[in-house]
C-alpha cells in the first residue's frame, strides 16, 4: 500500500534536495539532511542566524532558514574559502555584517534551485523577493496567512553543526494531469 504524500512534502523534499546540492557545490563540503521532514505547529526565526523568504506565484508559501552560530561559522568560512578567500580575511564572529548576509546570500542561491526544480517536475512557477537575514537572540513567530495551515521543518547537518530549514505552504495540492 503506497501513501500518497501532502504536497508540501513533496515540496519540502524538493527544497532539501536543493539546500544540499547548493551547499555541496559552494562550501566544497557534504551537507547531510534527515530522511523524516517534521511537521510543526508554526514557522519561526531561530537564533543565533534566521533567514526568511516569501514566494509566490502559482504556489506560494514561505522559507526560513535557522543557523547555529557553529554551523553558520562553518558554512561561511567553507564558502569564502572555496571563493579562494584567504582564512586571515575572514569574520571571526558569527553577528559580522559578512556572515549574516553571506547565510542571506546562501539561501537566496537555495530558493533559486529549488524553485527551477519545481519548476522543471510540475512546470508550475514561483517567485520570491530578497531573502532577509537576521542574527537573533530569541525566537520570532511568523504568520503569513490563515491560509497557511501546514508548516514542516527539515535538519540538515554540516560536520558535526545542525541547522534548519522550515516552510509554511498554502493549502494546495498538485495534481498532474
Amino acid at each position: 500500500m503506497s501513501v500518497e504524500l501532502e504536497t508540501i512534502d513533496i515540496v519540502a523534499n524538493i527544497f532539501s534536495q536543493a539546500t544540499k546540492k547548493t551547499l555541496d557545490k559552494s562550501t566544497k563540503k557534504t551537507i547531510k539532511y534527515s530522511k523524516t521532514i517534521q511537521a510543526i505547529p508554526k514557522v519561526s526565526l531561530k537564533p543565533e542566524i534566521g533567514c526568511f523568504v516569501l514566494f509566490n506565484g502559482d504556489y506560494n508559501g514561505l522559507v526560513v532558514m535557522n543557523f547555529s552560530a557553529a554551523a553558520a561559522m562553518d558554512l561561511y568560512t567553507s564558502y569564502m574559502i572555496s571563493m579562494g578567500l584567504p582564512e586571515s580575511e575572514l569574520a571571526k564572529d558569527y553577528t559580522s555584517t559578512d556572515v549574516v548576509d553571506t547565510m542571506g546570500e546562501m539561501t537566496n542561491q537555495i530558493m533559486g534551485r529549488s524553485m527551477r526544480m519545481v519548476e522543471s517536475k510540475y512546470d508550475l512557477s514561483s517567485f520570491f523577493g530578497q531573502p532577509k537575514s537576521l542574527a537573533l537572540t530569541s525566537a520570532i513567530t511568523l504568520s503569513p496567512d490563515l491560509d497557511y495551515q501546514d508548516n514542516r521543518r527539515i535538519v540538515f547537518t554540516i560536520g558535526t553543526h545542525k541547522f534548519y530549514m522550515e516552510m509554511a505552504l498554502e493549502k494546495v495540492k498538485f495534481i498532474s494531469i
